[in-house]
């Protein structure tokens, strides 16, 4: 089997590579490097079944002749940034939708037929119904929300007309190794600037659901072998949520710090278009034999350690570099 993974080069993307060259699969990375990054790759150097293209996926052309001869396409490349789109009306739009569908066209070029989606939870807007079905209509709170929901519209009536199957998964909060964005990350590195006080966005009561980046992958894979409509929709998420008054609490103990100020910018949430309360039902994709195994907790714990050993190492390179 021949794969192509969009954002591959990404903090899930990477993780999804390691799993599909595990499994057997060649595959194609296609990145941009806006947010991805070689290193991610890294350690698949020289692997003969790996392949990273630097193309973006807004560059129609190059995808038609990338994706000839491929089996599926795992689709994880977007704008991801909800605070940005704030000033820039299109980046969603144009990263997300548009891109979107120049790969659909690719793969009806090439006559691929399996499409392997990363949507998000912050389709859901502010939920009124918890935990949250797949099935629950959203009152849109973000245009990155609001450009996954259209993706997934696009793409659902792609396999209308096309022989096209899809499979969207709408991720909770992901994290783990290679996670450099998100709250663990953002409070880590405050920390490390000023350890004495922390800086939270809100009122730290906003409740999230972590979910450690090895059980979404698995989570991806087990639906999508075991899943065979012509539309796959799963939430992927963990039935614990935390506060971030608690992801701040696990932080500062892997940091071995002690009587830390906290500063709450105020409100219930922690800008526009944060969705302050997020608890997903994960009952369609536990219905396939897949559930998580390392807690919420425990993933806060495993990232923020990643995150401090990085930050370790690159000041000694840095030093070693002087």
């Amino acid at each position: 089997m021949k794969a192509i993974v969009t954002g591959g080069a990404g903090f899930i993307g990477s993780h999804l590579v390691d799993r599909l060259l595990k499994d057997g699969y060649s595959v194609t990375v296609v990145d941009n490097m806006s947010c991805g990054c070689l290193e991610n790759l890294k350690h698949h150097s020289g692997n003969p079944r790996l392949a990273v293209r630097k193309v973006d996926i807004r560059e129609a052309d190059q995808l038609n002749q990338i994706f000839a001869g491929h089996n599926v396409v795992f689709h994880l490349a977007a704008h991801a940034n909800i605070r940005t789109s704030l000033i820039d009306h299109k980046a969603d739009l144009d990263n997300n939708l548009v891109g979107t569908i120049n790969i659909l066209e690719a793969m009806l070029k090439n006559n691929i037929q399996d499409l392997v989606f990363a949507s998000t939870s912050a389709l859901y807007g502010e939920a009124t119904v918890r935990p949250t079905p797949e099935d629950y209509m959203p009152i849109q709170t973000s245009l990155y929300g609001a450009s996954k929901l259209a993706c997934e519209a696009y793409v659902e009536a792609f396999t209308e007309f096309a022989p096209v199957r899809f499979w969207a998964y709408r991720f909770s909060n992901i994290i783990g190794e290679r996670c450099r964005r998100g709250v663990v990350w953002d409070f880590v590195n405050k920390l490390l600037k000023n350890p004495k006080e922390l800086e939270i966005l809100g009122d730290g009561k906003q409740s999230k659901e972590y979910l450690y980046v090895a059980d979404c992958v698995n989570g991806m894979m087990a639906g999508y072998q075991k899943s065979h409509g012509k539309v796959n929709l799963f939430n992927l998420a963990i039935e614990e949520a935390n506060t971030v008054d608690e992801v701040a609490d696990i932080v500062i103990r892997e940091m071995g710090l002690k009587d830390v100020k906290r500063k709450y910018t105020g409100g219930s949430c922690g800008w526009i278009g944060d969705n302050p309360t997020v608890h997903l039902s994960i009952d369609r994709i536990k219905s396939l034999g897949w559930k998580p195994q390392v807690s919420s907790k425990d993933a806060i714990a495993m990232t923020a350690r990643w995150i401090i050993d990085e930050a370790i190492r690159k000041s000694e390179v840095a030093l070693s570099n002087v």
